[in-house]
């Protein structure tokens, strides 16, 4: 029953032991995994086994929680009901100034040539007494097509999420990852144009990508670049795949994270920038979450006339990791979202403003909405 999946959840946070509670995109079932103490795992050499929870700075340990207890809800309510529109972000003149300055210093290090293109991010708080699984269940109900979590640590914080971004896949051998940029509100019954500026910087990501992966990665394959929703927002996606060289993921993490849709390019002189211009700790913001090498179980023929053989499965490893977009955290009675965009060339500041305000919707109308 419901009831019964939520009050374990909510047993978990009053005990305050470890736990995530997440849906897959297009998914139905909502999966939770429980630690049994509060101990604080971090992951070595990503050849462990259970749910990652990685910050933006790769150079920070990711949070490992172990598989003590899983179990799944499969028949949670999903009725959508329209949030409101009109709730926005409060006018911040301090904040907004403080944003322009960062874009176009931005803009001024990519016109000197340091580097082709940037991520810069800003957050917003807001006080809220609103408990966490009542969030979490709107996000269920509101975001379908995106990775929905609740995640927490007594030694780490709280966390929420709907994002639409995948780091990685991994079955059967076969690497599949994702190029995602360009923004632009969703108008119901209206097809897209996109301009120049996020068609280039589509293009930037998904080069850079490939790049970073050619000699990791046989067997490169892409394709052709989508318009995908997510939420009241549509961004442009190109899909990724091949097969690594090495059975290892460090290496392929290594290259992917932080992805320039999240950091810049090239990454290291991006990430520093943003380390030090951001001026706030963006934490697990534009990190990365998710299944690590958990076990899956398969027929070895699926064909129905050999049924005598359908008793042989075999065990193999998948991992499913998704980027730390339109994220909040949780702190007592207050709410930190997290919010930005990628800076080209062609960047516009006051457009670069507008386009973080929008994003901040996704999550202020959440919790508008929860009651």
């Amino acid at each position: 029953m419901p009831l019964d999946f939520f009050q374990k959840i909510e047993s978990q946070l009053e005990r305050k032991l470890p736990f995530v509670a997440y849906r897959k995109p297009n998914e139905n079932a909502i999966n939770a995994i429980f630690q049994k103490d509060s101990d604080l795992h971090h992951v070595k050499d990503y050849t462990e086994t259970g749910f990652v929870f990685a910050p933006f700075d790769s150079d920070s340990p990711a949070v490992l929680l172990k598989l003590d207890e899983v179990f799944s809800l499969t028949d949670f309510s999903s009725e959508t009901k329209e949030l409101s529109q009109t709730h926005a972000e409060e006018d911040n003149d301090e904040q907004k100034n403080s944003h322009l300055d960062l874009v176009k210093k931005g803009i001024a290090e990519i016109d000197a040539g340091t580097f082709d293109k940037v991520v810069l991010s800003r957050k917003i708080q807001v006080n809220s007494e609103i408990p966490p699984l009542p969030l979490f269940k709107t996000l269920l109900r509101q975001y379908k097509l995106a990775f929905c979590y609740l995640w927490y640590h007594p030694k780490v914080g709280m966390w929420l999420g709907a994002t639409p971004e995948i780091l990685l896949t991994m079955q059967n051998r076969k690497l599949t990852t994702m190029s995602l940029a360009g923004t632009q509100n969703y108008i119901a019954n209206e097809n897209p144009s996109w301009g120049n500026k996020e068609l280039e910087e589509q293009q930037l990501v998904t080069r850079y990508i490939v790049n970073a992966l050619s000699n990791k990665v046989s067997g490169l394959e892409q394709t052709q670049t989508e318009t995908v929703r997510a939420g009241n927002l549509l961004h442009l996606r190109t899909k990724i795949s091949g097969f690594p060289k090495q059975e290892n993921l460090s290496t392929i993490i290594s290259a992917l994270h932080p992805t320039p849709a999240v950091c810049g390019m090239p990454k290291q002189e991006t990430k520093a920038f943003i380390l030090t211009e951001e001026k706030y700790d963006r934490q697990f913001y534009t990190g990365f979450l998710g299944e690590l090498n958990f076990k899956t179980e398969r027929n070895r023929n699926n064909r129905p006339r050999n049924t005598e053989n359908s008793v042989y499965r075999s065990i193999s490893k998948s991992t499913t990791l998704f980027v730390n977009l339109r994220c909040m955290q949780v702190i007592n009675d207050k709410i930190k979202i997290y919010v930005g965009g990628g800076i080209t060339k062609d960047s516009d500041p006051e457009k670069e403003w507008k386009e973080t305000v929008a994003k901040s919707k996704t999550m202020l109308k959440v919790i508008m909405a929860t009651e």
